[in-house]
């Protein structure tokens, strides 16, 4: 039935895209549209009452009368909402809170209705159309994809609501649909273990040699699930062989007893495999699986230095966004493969635009779609179906073009992630800029990175913490630092303008043991950070934040 259903989803993708598409040709129109829809629907909750939603009629009576806030404004709220209190926020019954990753602050429960669910799976529709079409132009097929996200509920509030985290709520409100789209059944998404859950999703989708596509939330959970291949090939191929399921998995009895009824053996394509492991060394998804068109995983902010890392498992695979979409609802849209900018979501919220001017005014003039530039910055204001108005989420995006009448956004930084020695906020951005640079004029691999300050000088010196991919080498760590400090000199003027004379002191280089940022993920998930929402900052002024991992070697600058 699932294989039989997915020309049809696909041509219902399509039709949202095609609508999509000439709404975007309006985009004002409609965003003037979906504001009106919400003030009217929402007017009679006790935030919309308070706000006299009733008595607004524009979009600058909206702007005049509506602050701009943060979730701490909105918290009070969200927990009477988890208590069981009704029509507080959303005049429908909130069905489930989306969690935050909690990764860069205190973890957030954002309201979600069945409308606010509806407006985002309308995104994720239209997202396949144009996936579907832009694979077509390229001569390569649309198709199912593994995917490794959880589908484990963390809990229920005291008013028994269900939460977690938003991609948890996605698939389970979304059963039907996902399990149209899956290389692999929906059960297998069901263990709590990680490791098992990967595995479990791995070994049924290595079941369908003509799979198309792999899918994450982020680049790093895709290269977790290649190593996680490779790492287990073996076991991988002897379980497809045999019919059996690794012994050593930490599974559920009940979940390994019906995944057991799912499963049975494939000897011919087990063997197929065990001649790629022989005849290559390994396991990659573009090895096993050789039809496949796409890798579907965010891109923007730090992506760009987990994507140089792609072509050693995917080759030429084309990339592809999805949406720009956080906990707290979806941004954009992406339109094409390979393409950095998402085209505004103007079906999914009212959006709103605050230039660089303004970000330290306390009631900031705003822009709206139709008025941003093209390579300026702005932070992204979100009102929608969440019960949200003017919620500012800090997210820093630069505007790269236009797709018809709507914007091109790609996500570049968090506002509050930066990182200043003196006063010269240097942002993940920058710094990534620079490492993805690097990377490519030393022909060096690089596990991961995180920069950081010295904790004893002041000024501080900027500590360049990276970790060497396994079986590669730093030739010259003295020439890899000075091209760092020109690097980012060269894209941060002020940084560039505080580094002579020492006003800025030169940075170090620290080259951290094996293994160490996985122990720093091993960190995060004890915290409670789902591991479908695993990321990190790449940069920090917690000058602890890498405490206890070991240091292979400290490299300073001739004159430090």
């Amino acid at each position: 039935m699932a294989t039989s259903l997915l020309p049809l989803l696909t041509l219902v993708a399509r039709r949202a895209k095609a609508s999509f598409v000439k709404k975007t040709r309006q985009t004002l129109r409609v965003q003037d549209q979906f504001l009106r829809d919400l003030l009217l629907d929402y007017r009679d909750t006790e935030l919309g009452r308070s706000y006299c939603l009733r008595d607004i009629k524009t979009i600058d009576q909206f702007r005049e009368r509506i602050p701009v806030l943060p979730y701490s404004s909105y918290e009070a709220y969200t927990e009477r909402i988890a208590r069981g209190e009704k029509n507080i926020l959303t005049p429908d019954p909130v069905v489930y809170f989306n969690t935050s990753s909690g990764s860069t602050g205190k973890q957030k429960l954002i309201p979600v209705t069945r409308r606010f669910q509806n407006s985002l799976g309308r995104a994720n529709l239209t997202s396949i159309g144009f996936l579907s079409e832009a694979l077509e132009a390229k001569q390569l097929r649309f198709g199912k994809l593994l995917a490794t996200n959880s589908v484990q509920l963390p809990g229920r509030t005291s008013g028994g609501i269900e939460y977690g985290p938003a991609s948890v709520g996605v698939l389970r409100m979304g059963k039907f649909l996902y399990e149209q789209l899956f290389a692999h059944p929906y059960e297998t998404l069901q263990p709590s273990d990680s490791l098992a859950r990967h595995y479990i999703c791995l070994l049924f989708a290595l079941r369908e040699p003509f799979m198309r596509g792999l899918g994450a939330n982020f680049p790093m959970l895709i290269l977790r699930t290649c190593n996680y291949l490779e790492q287990y090939a073996e076991d991988l191929i002897r379980d497809l062989e045999t019919g059996t399921i690794a012994p050593w998995l930490n599974l559920e009895p009940e979940a390994r007893a019906k995944l057991q009824r799912r499963w049975s053996a494939n000897p011919s394509r087990a063997a197929q495999l065990r001649d790629i492991w022989k005849s290559t060394g390994r396991l990659t998804p573009k090895l096993v699986w050789p039809h496949l068109a796409f890798v579907a995983t965010a891109r923007g902010g730090t992506s760009d230095f987990y994507f140089q890392r792609f072509p050693n498992y995917f080759e030429d695979t084309p990339g592809y966004g999805a949406v720009y979409s956080s906990s707290e609802g979806t941004f954009g849209i992406y339109p094409d493969l390979d393409q950095d900018g998402s085209a505004l979501a103007i079906e999914s919220g009212f959006f709103e635009f605050v230039p660089p001017d303004q970000w330290e005014a306390e009631h900031p003039k705003t822009l709206l779609a139709s008025e941003v530039k093209v390579g300026e910055y702005y932070r992204i204001l979100m009102t929608n179906y969440s019960g949200f108005y003017r919620y500012d989420i800090g997210d820093v995006v630069e505007v790269l073009g236009f797709y018809e009448q709507a914007p091109l956004l790609v996500f570049r930084y968090r506002q509050g992630g930066v990182l200043s020695a003196t006063s010269e906020k240097t942002t993940e951005f920058h710094v990534t800029q620079v490492m993805q640079a690097l990377q490519q004029e030393f022909d060096l691999p690089l596990e991961d990175f995180c920069i950081t300050l010295s904790e004893q000088e002041t000024p501080a010196h900027y500590l360049v913490n990276i970790e060497l991919a396994p079986s590669s080498g730093l030739r010259n760590p003295q020439a890899f630092l000075q091209s760092f400090d020109r690097e980012l000199q060269a894209i941060h003027p002020s940084y560039a303008a505080k580094r002579p004379d020492n006003y800025l002191p030169p940075p170090r280089l620290r080259i951290l043991t094996p293994g160490s940022f996985t122990i720093l993920r091993q960190r995060q998930l004890q915290r409670g950070i789902p591991d479908s929402q695993l990321k990190f900052p790449h940069l920090s002024e917690d000058r602890n934040f890498l405490s206890g991992l070991g240091v292979e070697r400290e490299v300073r600058l001739l004159g430090d």
